[in-house]
């Protein structure tokens, strides 16, 4: 390999009688025998070349192992890569990456933890509260976005499911990107993307352009959390990595604390925004919209002013580049624990075998784009050949053990997490008609309705000349009554219907009871005048404060967890973590059978969210440490795109339960979570491995 020790290096150049006697090792040096001169000196007491300027007897020290194994090569003719067997020069890169990885971890620790790594933890934090700010924006703008844009069920449902679409793609693209372009790079186009269009979402007035904006949005954000755990774990030591990873968790918390806080104290303030004419209406909640890309700018500028990770340029031969961050972090930490005289000792670093070389295309040839688009094709054929490797050679298997357990944890989480709220409002509206009023038979004349009617029902009702005046209908039904001579105008309603009613002589004007609130009526002489203009859906009142508080105590809820995870992250192991935190997580599922009210059910979902977090950090953890650096960003990328596919899948599974049985959801989630659980324990752990 080339490492031989200085015996070695000693007897492969022996001095004998003013002669070198070249090591019998195969390889054809050039040249006749040396020339006898009566003034030959030593190499290591003499120099030989004029422009080094090196004099007699000055001592040049034992040469570097790899600068005798560089000679030689020198010497021996050239045998060009293309003409070894591919094999060979992966045998070769191997065995240099094995080498690199221990050389790298001793690097890393004499470069200490201090003020350089808690800096990028800082910034590479706001970059993953920008991801957990992303999951929480559009359920919290829903109930508002959907009066704008009159948004049906199955609108909103493709809202809801359209980011994490975008962060499935995003994650296995931009990660995979991030092994071939580097961390940082694909860290600023990820979090650039979706500041971009989150940005331009939150000005847009159309569905169909709000849609593709929160797709392209979700894309970008997606490619965050693969690159992100990539890029930090590669300035952490092993002693490190397991709880500063666990810490950096956090700051997905942090964003769904903060996305809740902002909608709870902008939303409800309908007057902050404009509008301009009748068209154009920005109202409060994309206020908010604005105020969630916060984050990401903010993360998105600071990261311009940290460095490209060195072991990614190790890993792609850029030795120069890699040592000079080093020498950076090292001189970084040094100076913050008041030891500025401290030196960095590391003169050379092992760099792998170059076996994939990207030739660059030349200006002169074809036209610009021709060029860009072999650029493109190349790289995304190198992303593919990744995406491969992961799944079919030697990582195989755990790529598919992880994949099972992060396909697992991700339909019980996702889908539990949107459960919760739609079962909470489930219990509300239970409640709401447990106190419906009925009213039957009742015959009203020459009165004036001003006021709201609000979740009543009038069966085999008389009304005669009275009047509808600048009042709501709020989930009121008429059956079966008689409205002769009335007047109505200026009425507002909301899931109001007249079912088999006779309607005579009435005018409507300016209402927004429109045709489809009558069913199977009898209208003679009656007149509509002027009807509200505006959407003809009606959208159910839900309780905004409820929503953002489910949504504040179930983020808070992980912290405990994230703080014991973190703790006891490099102690108890990674497989024991997930394994122990998934098995716990399956029995509080159980408990949910007791949830019959808002409060035990909110208390359920806290007690769920805090155990599981401990599996999901753990999960971030090994997916890090079991994958190469060249392969590092697309495995991870891989694993958290079916991640978010099981998330769409237990986001439509568990909620098409709601109001028809607790069993199935229960027994699906509490199921999965076990037979993941008792997989995870079968991963090989990695807490004493070093980053490979």
């Amino acid at each position: 390999d080339g490492y031989r020790n200085t015996n070695q290096v000693s007897d492969d150049y022996r001095y004998q009688d003013g002669n070198y006697d070249a090591p019998n090792d195969g390889y054809y040096r050039g040249g006749d025998d040396p020339v006898h001169e009566e003034d030959a000196q030593s190499d290591v007491t003499e120099g030989h070349d004029e422009d080094d300027e090196v004099y007699e007897g000055e001592y040049q020290g034992i040469p570097h192992p790899d600068d005798i194994k560089e000679k030689q090569k020198k010497r021996a003719p050239a045998v060009a890569d293309e003409y070894r067997d591919r094999a060979d020069l992966m045998a070769e890169r191997m065995e240099d990456e094995e080498q690199l990885a221990h050389q790298y971890e001793n690097i890393i620790e004499e470069c200490g933890h201090g003020r350089f790594q808690w800096t990028l933890f800082f910034v590479l934090g706001l970059a993953l509260m920008a991801d957990g700010v992303e999951v929480f924006v559009v359920g919290f703008v829903l109930p508002s976005a959907e009066k704008d844009m009159c948004l049906s069920s199955s609108n909103k449902g493709m809202l809801g499911l359209i980011v994490y679409l975008g962060m499935m793609v995003g994650a296995v693209l931009l990660g995979g990107l991030a092994d071939k372009l580097g961390r940082k790079q694909c860290l600023i186009i990820s979090l650039a993307i979706n500041a971009a269009f989150a940005f331009l979402s939150s000005f847009v007035q159309g569905y169909g352009f709000f849609l593709f904006c929160r797709l392209i949005s979700g894309l970008g954000i997606g490619g965050t959390l693969p690159i992100v755990f990539a890029y930090f774990s590669e300035f952490l030591s092993r002693e490190k990595r397991g709880e500063h990873l666990s810490w950096l968790c956090m700051f997905w918390m942090i964003g769904g604390i903060y996305a809740s806080a902002m909608a709870w104290s902008i939303i409800p303030h309908y007057g902050w925004g404009f509008s301009m004419g009748t068209k154009y209406h920005f109202h409060s909640w994309r206020v908010f919209v604005l105020v969630c890309s916060l984050p990401c700018i903010a993360s998105l500028v600071a990261l311009k002013f940290m460095p490209e990770s060195p072991r990614f340029l190790l890993e792609i031969g850029k030795h120069d580049e890699a040592w000079m961050i080093l020498k950076q972090v090292h001189d970084t930490n040094m100076r913050a624990k008041g030891e500025p005289e401290r030196v960095f000792t590391v003169s050379y670093i092992k760099t792998p075998k170059q076996v994939d070389e990207f030739i660059e295309i030349q200006s002169s040839t074809g036209t610009w784009y021709q060029r860009w688009l072999v650029r493109i094709t190349t790289t995304l054929k190198q992303v593919w050949d990744n995406v491969l490797y992961c799944i079919t050679a030697q990582y195989r298997m755990n790529t598919l053990m992880l994949a099972v357990v992060w396909f697992t944890m991700a339909l019980s989480y996702y889908g539990l997490i949107v459960w919760f709220p739609d079962m909470i409002r489930y219990l509300q509206d239970e409640a709401y008609e447990s106190r419906v009023k009925i009213f039957d038979e009742e015959e009203v004349s020459h009165f004036t309705f001003n006021f709201t009617l609000e979740n009543q029902i009038h069966r085999n009702g008389e009304y005669r000349n009275d009047k509808f005046i600048g009042m709501k209908f709020k989930e009121v039904r008429f059956e079966d009554s008689l409205f002769e001579d009335c007047y109505f105008e200026d009425v507002r309603s909301s899931e109001t219907f007249f079912e088999n009613c006779t309607i005579i002589s009435t005018v409507f004007y300016n209402t927004d009871l429109y045709e489809h609130k009558f069913i199977n009526c009898r209208l003679i002489n009656s007149t509509f005048m002027k009807e509200k203009e505006g959407c003809h859906i009606d959208f159910e009142e839900d309780n905004d404060f409820l929503i953002y508080l489910v949504s504040f105590l179930g983020s808070l809820s992980v912290l405990p967890g994230n703080i014991i995870s973190a703790l006891l992250m490099d102690k108890i192991g990674r497989i024991k973590m997930i394994g122990g935190s998934m098995l716990i997580s399956a029995v509080c599922c159980f408990f949910l059978f007791f949830g019959n009210s808002e409060s035990a059910m909110i208390g359920w979902q806290c007690l769920f969210c805090g155990a599981s977090i401990a599996a999901w950090n753990a999960l971030d953890v090994i997916t890090v440490e079991l994958y190469p650096t060249d392969k590092r960003a697309t495995a991870f990328g891989i694993l958290n795109g079916l991640c978010k596919f099981g998330a769409i899948l237990g986001n439509s599974i568990f909620s098409s339960f709601v109001g028809i049985t607790k069993v199935v959801p229960i027994l699906l989630a509490s199921s999965a979570l076990v037979g993941g659980g008792l997989l995870a324990l079968r991963l090989p752990e990695t807490r004493e491995q070093v980053l490979m």
